[in-house]
């Protein structure tokens, strides 16, 4: 079984049933991963099967700490998967700052290194221009859902705020990068 076979069957098994809209989403932010295959070259199945996977930390059988990143991180740990992926979900979406929210950074930047900094940007802008019923939107849009559903004062309403900024560079940069491969037709 290939990565990415292996990546939407375990999605699918952790959060189809008890987390359909969840999955919905992994399911819309692995489609605009293989969008960015492009720019990604041969880290574009990587990057689909993280897509896929990065919010398999909220599955009912996994959430352990509260913090998804990191209990769904772990669990592929657990399971031997590829350890790039593991460093995608572990630090997807600008984690590191909801982590310092929740007394987490430590053991997340202890446990999981960082990965290449192009496929963490690729990873923020899949996640951050899905909805979460898997339709494309923009990162200001997906900010204003996110802060809404959770509330300003929140843990993940002050996280995410903290991290527009980074989310929207982070944005920028894959447009660029997109940008210059259609001028140039050639993979970065």
């Amino acid at each position: 079984m290939g990565l990415n076979e292996w990546a939407y069957s375990l999605s699918e098994s952790l959060l189809s049933d008890p987390l359909p809209r969840r999955w919905v989403h992994s399911l819309g932010v692995a489609k605009r991963a293989r969008a960015l295959a492009s720019v990604l070259g041969e880290d574009a199945e990587l990057l689909e099967a993280a897509a896929v996977l990065h919010d398999i930390g909220y599955s009912p059988e996994l959430a352990l700490t509260g913090f998804h990143p990191l209990d769904g991180a772990r669990f592929l740990r657990r399971q031997g998967a590829d350890e790039r992926v593991i460093r995608l979900v572990a630090h997807h979406s600008c984690a590191v700052l909801e982590a310092e929210e929740r007394g987490l950074r430590d053991e997340l930047e202890s446990e999981f290194e960082l990965e290449r900094p192009e496929l963490v940007d690729a990873l923020v802008f899949c996640d951050m221009t899905t909805t979460p019923d898997g339709v494309e939107t923009t990162p200001s849009e997906r900010l204003d859902e996110i802060v809404k559903r959770y509330g300003p004062d929140t843990i993940v309403g002050r996280f995410i705020q903290r991290a527009a900024p980074e989310i929207h560079a982070a944005a920028r940069r894959v447009e660029g990068r997109l940008s210059l491969v259609k001028a140039t037709d050639q993979p970065m």
